[in-house]
């Protein structure tokens, strides 16, 4: 079931949805619709078109000081930052994206909770690597922080699942800051407080630009520009399922 409900969004993503809709068109000679589909693809690819649809998606942009974010019973930092490469009978952790792990431990260091919860996400079609949080644990005792105030939830697979594990872990009515990705909050916080969490979110890893500067190559479709469309097009998907689902 976890993965259909991670492989069932993209199927449906402009890639796959566009190659089916010109193989279609193309063998039933729909030449006009060829061109139409080919120019609307073009267009979802340019950064232009993505930096706009992923600032819809991530909100306003809003750098939050340390000093006056106040003090709360856990800081939640949510999985996702980590890949895993594997090679013969063996694996490697690197990082993919950073942000929410040192953003984290400097929430842990400004003394805004003496709690830190990573989730025990894992690593999807690995099933004998450990799991996410695990190795985020290891890494912040090496950065300092006392192992006793490392807590690492049961194995997890979404977000849904984070706020059950989390909520398990720390009780009911206790006050998160909950660090994760800009594009990823709206989603992330709604499923926290429905398990009656109380959230200080803390956003990072914004992939749009506050102030863009247009150059001729923001009009260009990229492969970089298509995978923010799809990243944001898939966010407003998952909104859209669990808002259905409450």
């Amino acid at each position: 079931m976890i993965y259909l409900h991670k492989l069932l969004p993209l199927l449906i993503m402009p890639t796959i949805v566009f190659i089916i809709l010109i193989l279609i068109c193309t063998y039933k000679g729909y030449r006009k619709l060829i061109y139409f589909f080919s120019i609307l693809f073009y267009i979802i690819s340019t950064p232009i078109f993505s930096d706009f649809i992923m600032r819809i998606v991530e909100g306003e942009y809003f750098y939050q000081k340390l000093e006056n974010l106040e003090k709360a019973d856990a800081i939640v930092i949510l999985g996702g930052m980590l890949k895993i490469n594997e090679f013969e009978n063996n694996y490697v952790v690197e990082w993919a994206d950073a942000d929410r792990f040192f953003k984290g431990i400097e929430l842990y260091n400004s003394f805004k909770s003496d709690k830190i919860v990573f989730t025990g996400g894992k690593f999807l079609f690995n099933k004998t690597a450990v799991s996410e949080g695990s190795v985020l644990k290891n890494y912040a005792v090496k950065y300092g922080i006392l192992e006793e105030n490392i807590t690492v939830t049961k194995d997890v697979f979404n977000t849904y699942e984070e706020s059950l594990a989390v909520s398990e872990v720390l009780g009911e009515n206790k006050t998160i800051i909950l660090v994760t990705s800009a594009f990823h909050m709206k989603r992330a916080k709604f499923l926290f407080e429905k398990q009656n969490l109380r959230v200080i979110p803390y956003k990072v890893d914004y992939l749009s630009t506050t102030n863009p500067k247009l150059h001729f190559i923001d009009f260009l479709p990229s492969s970089s520009g298509l995978q923010k469309t799809e990243i944001a097009l898939r966010e407003q998907l998952g909104r859209l399922y669990y808002s259905f689902r409450w």
